[in-house]
């Protein structure tokens, strides 16, 4: 018996460590562009955002310009989008129309 003690107080430390690591992921995703299509690389930068792609969905952590820009930008790359959110926030239809038109 006390020798599963240490393995269960690892085991523990294991899955919070877990935890920990999966919510400090999602915690760096402060954009989401969702591409009407994948993009053809599934990493790639846009002037100072650092995107990671997963099929058509890309996501970046926050970056020292205005969302709309970011938008344009990921556009630009990737093209038209589908979907574009920042912290939680989706653009509505006029300002997607408006970042797809920057779309290549």
């Amino acid at each position: 018996m006390l020798r599963l003690v240490p393995v269960a107080a690892v085991v523990a430390t294991s899955l919070s460590l877990l935890g920990a690591t999966a919510g400090y992921a999602q915690s760096r995703s402060y954009y989401v562009a969702t591409a009407l299509e994948a993009p053809a690389k599934a990493n790639f930068v846009t002037r100072s955002t650092a995107w990671s792609c997963d099929g058509a969905v890309c996501t970046a952590a926050r970056a020292p310009e205005r969302d709309v820009f970011v938008c344009e930008r990921v556009a630009s790359s990737v093209g038209p989008l589908a979907a574009f959110a920042a912290g939680g926030t989706a653009l509505d239809a006029d300002a997607l129309a408006k970042c797809n038109a920057k779309a290549k």
